[in-house]
């Protein structure tokens, strides 16, 4: 009977012993540093933080949101438009934080969730630079840990702010535009437009011909017919909730004031007319990852060679359209993952 006992003692402390160690587990992967806000200023907010940014008009805030802890791997994502929101990118919450990598949402000054003194004269390349060098300051990034992602005007804005402060770098990913807006242009009239059934696309056109922007019918058109082709690659109803948010939350004046009216190229006198870095794309040293989709608004082969005339770059070409991180998450998320611990780990080549 002994024995018995004995024997029940021992299997029972073995199975304690299994269950603590098993609690021991759990405990250290609930510890792990990147789910640790408990030494941050922002804790009490989740994260957000809206940020002062000075400008020749005054001071403005600008709303920023850190997901994740990472001293090595920031990503500080530039949404689109211009005029758009951070919301654009909602989705990387199911990709980026099983990889451990830190990123920061941000709307930039006169988009949706910051401050909007609708002053034109603030919408420029050069205030917006400025504005993201003050956001890098507030959030203590540096060479050692700051990515900047942008995509469409954000990757105008990433590219600019490149030329200017690479230094303060780490790696750079434009994601979905080309370097010049003239070849942009080119490739949208030449190649896109064309794709349309012709009688689409001599609608469009001749309502183009007379400004007929706010036409409900111009904006039917483009939207079943061009962007279910070439901005996200599925049919309207089958858009996610946060794309149609991001669209609904849109800053049309700002929008129109850089980009204009028109899909099929910047129209009028809108500020971005002409912009072209193509020829300054060998300035940029850092490591750079230029993402384009097979679908996209941007020609994918162009953004293929802008990985080439960088000095260090690489190239990804999803099976999507403009809104890759969407369309094709499965190529877009391995190849943003992969380019950003090949550079943290120093084997990007």
């Amino acid at each position: 009977m002994k024995q018995v006992t004995s024997i029940l003692l021992l299997f029972l402390l073995i199975f304690m012993s299994c269950n603590i160690s098993e609690e021991k587990k759990i405990t250290n992967a609930e510890k792990s540093s990147y789910l640790d806000y408990s030494n941050s200023d922002d804790q009490k907010t989740g994260g957000i933080k809206m940020i002062p940014i000075k400008t020749p008009k005054g001071t403005f805030n600008v709303w920023t949101k850190q997901v994740g802890n990472n001293p090595k791997m920031k990503v500080l994502l530039l949404h689109g438009g211009p005029g758009a929101t951070h919301e654009s990118f909602e989705n990387f919450d199911g990709y980026l934080p099983n990889e451990e990598i830190e990123y920061i949402y941000y709307d930039q000054l006169d988009s949706y969730y910051s401050d909007q003194p609708n002053d034109s004269t603030l919408w420029t390349i050069d205030h917006f630079v400025e504005e993201v060098e003050q956001v890098r300051k507030a959030l203590d990034l540096n060479k050692d840990n700051f990515y900047l992602l942008g995509q469409s005007w954000g990757g105008i804005l990433a590219m600019e702010y490149a030329l200017k402060y690479q230094d303060n770098l780490k790696g750079l990913v434009i994601s979905n535009m080309m370097a010049s807006i003239p070849e942009y242009e080119k490739y949208a009239a030449e190649v896109l437009g064309p794709q349309l059934p012709l009688e689409v696309y001599n609608e469009i056109k001749a309502m183009e011909a007379k400004e007929d922007f706010s036409n409900p019918r111009y904006t039917e058109l483009v939207m079943r017919h061009y962007y279910t082709k070439h901005v996200l690659h599925k049919p309207l109803d089958e858009w996610p909730e946060f794309i149609n948010r991001t669209f609904s939350h849109l800053n049309p004046n700002i929008y129109i004031y850089m980009q204009g009216h028109s899909e099929f190229g910047v129209t009028g006198d809108a500020t971005l007319k002409g912009w072209d870095v193509s020829n300054r794309l060998n300035e940029l040293k850092i490591p750079t990852l230029m993402i384009g989709g097979k679908y996209d608004t941007m020609d994918p082969k162009y953004m293929e060679w802008m990985s080439t005339e960088v000095q260090n770059g690489r190239s990804l070409t999803t099976n999507a359209a403009h809104i890759s991180q969407y369309d094709d998450p499965e190529t877009y998320f391995s190849g943003l993952i992969k380019f950003i611990k090949d550079v943290n780990s120093g084997e990007f080549k």
